[in-house]
Formats: structure tokens, sequence, C-alpha cells
């Protein structure tokens, strides 16, 4: 039986093996990432009245220096619209997490800090966040491939 393809020169099989390999790769990590995500969002739902979002906000929030962030410096740490940060932000706000000032140096510049109501969700909501880290991401793992597993993500993350 003849077939109406050419067979595959060497070198593109082992492109097209590196190819699957990097569709693998990102299949697993995005997999990790749904399952996970869920996972934390849940459990600070539940257990802190928080989205993932939310906690983000305020753990960035909480490392700033005083008197704050601008908004699009917390836009940058935060991955959400502008729109939806600034949504965020203001129910943050309405809730008494975070209190919004003028900026000193630019009449038009807001800046968003955490509150001490806020410091006390977030101390609440930490231990939750870590623990399911812990359960979903960390444990299914050894200590090696832990290391190995935050080596690689921070290479890949960046500076």
């Amino acid at each position: 039986m003849t077939g109406t393809h050419a067979a595959a020169s060497p070198e593109q099989a082992a492109t097209a093996a590196g190819e699957y390999a990097c569709a693998r790769a990102w299949a697993a990590l995005t997999a990790a990432h749904t399952r996970i995500a869920g996972q934390l969002s849940s459990a600070l739902a539940r257990a802190c009245d928080l989205s993932i979002n939310d906690f983000e906000i305020l753990l960035r929030l909480d490392h700033a220096p005083a008197p704050g962030l601008r908004l699009t410096e917390l836009n940058s740490a935060v991955p959400l619209t502008q729109p939806s940060l600034s949504r965020a932000v203001a129910r943050l706000g309405q809730r008494g997490w975070l209190s919004r000032a003028d900026a000193a140096d630019d009449r038009r510049g807001v800046l968003i800090a955490i509150t001490p109501t806020g410091r006390d969700v977030l101390r609440s909501a930490v231990p939750v966040h870590a623990q399911t880290i812990r359960e979903s991401l960390l444990d299914p793992l050894t200590p090696r491939e832990q290391d190995l597993l935050a080596r690689a993500l921070s290479r890949v993350a960046g500076p």
C-alpha cells in the first residue's frame, strides 16, 4: 500500500517531536494552573470571602511602600484589565480594606493603600492560600522536584 505523503526526513521528525513536546508542556502547565486556581478560588472564597484577584491586590498593597501604589503600578502586578482592576479596587475600598488618596506629585493621580482591616483580612487569607498551594502543588512532588519547579518557573518568569 502506498501513501500519498512522503516519509518525513529526520529533521522534520525532530521538529515535529519538539513541537509536540512544546504542546505537551503547555497543556500540562495550563491544566495544572486551572486545577490549582480553581481549588485556591474555592478555598479563599469559602474561608475569607476573597477572590484570587482580591488576594493578589491585598498582597501587593501590603508589600508596597507608603503611601501606596498608583493603579497603573498595581495593574502591572495583578492580571486584570484596567477597568476590571478599577472595579475590584472600588469593591475592596467599599469593604474598608483599601483606601484611596490623591497623589501629592500629580493632581490626577490616586494612590491606593491597604487599610488595617485589609491587613487583618489578608492575614486570615495567607494561611488558607499557603495550605491550598502546599496541598495542590507541592505535596504531590518530592523536595527535589519542588526545588526544580521553583527554579524553572522563576527562570521562565524572568527577573
